[in-house]
């Protein structure tokens, strides 16, 4: 399950298959020739087996490229309740699977005491762990014409010191920002593609990519023009598939636009 590190892998995330479970990510992930998932910990209760997951990777033969830390507002509760733990963890369930990258967000502004010392803590991390902690770009909650501050330090990864960030197009259109100005802004610091889209909604839609306005296609060309060998994963909403086939040919269709725009063959069929 090695995977050639000097281009990009176009990677699933467990997150896209939902309502199915994670062993459904696996199984497409392998059928329809993704390099490799994204484990979203804690979207069902399989997903925070390290030794269940591992079994699944064995038996689909696909690579875990990244874990997803259990960060969501719906999985507080996952590995505990001390973010640092669930952290650490993260990066144990990373080298037990082989995974190189954790994707993490900032904290909530009620996790004020870990808030205080996150980039710090995060740049410890990188340091001691072996894996990379990559933190991903939020956005501000709406409600009418009100923003709420929901994450701290900030909600925008790119004015804190972070080592290695997530770039996810759909929080970008969440906050009415340009992913393409992002990739130019983060240079190096971009270590991980959350390949999705949206229209502007402060719902997070996480479109598919070329649905939105993101310009996912130009990000990608950007990406391959600058070599970049980190991983492009698949985050989109599949939920209102009509059909298991619906969601597949979706699922296909979006590897098929990852492979055109970065400028990568397709594999032969065996």
């Amino acid at each position: 399950m090695l995977m050639d590190v000097s281009i990009p892998k176009i990677v699933l995330s467990t997150s896209c298959v939902y309502p199915e479970t994670t062993a459904s990510g696996f199984e497409l992930a392998q059928r329809l020739g993704y390099d490799a998932v994204e484990v979203m910990v804690g979207i069902d209760p399989l997903a925070a087996d390290v030794d269940a997951v591992r079994k699944l990777q064995d038996y689909h033969g696909v690579a875990v490229a990244s874990v997803h830390a259990p960060c969501l507002l719906v999985t507080q509760r996952v590995w505990g309740s001390d973010p640092w733990e669930k952290l650490e963890r993260s990066a144990q369930a990373a080298r037990t699977l082989g995974a190189d990258t954790v994707v993490v967000h900032p904290p909530f502004r009620w996790q004020k005491d870990y808030a205080k010392s996150f980039v710090d803590g995060i740049a410890r991390l990188n340091a001691t762990t072996g894996i990379t902690f990559a933190v991903e770009n939020m956005y501000p909650w709406r409600t009418g014409r009100a923003e709420l501050k929901m994450y701290q330090p900030g909600w925008d990864p790119s004015v804190f010191d972070y080592e290695h960030l997530t770039l996810d197009l759909s929080h970008a259109s969440s906050a009415r920002q340009q992913s393409l100005d992002l990739v130019d802004q983060w240079g190096d610091r971009l270590h991980h593609l959350h390949l999705t889209d949206g229209r502007g909604s402060f719902k997070d839609e996480h479109l598919l990519p070329g649905e939105g306005d993101q310009q996912a296609d130009k990000v990608l060309a950007r990406l391959a023009e600058r070599g970049f060998t980190g991983h492009v994963v698949l985050e989109a909403n599949t939920r209102k598939s009509t059909s298991r086939h619906d969601r597949e040919t979706k699922l296909a269709a979006a590897l098929e636009f990852a492979r055109t725009h970065l400028g990568l063959k397709t594999p032969a069929a065996h």
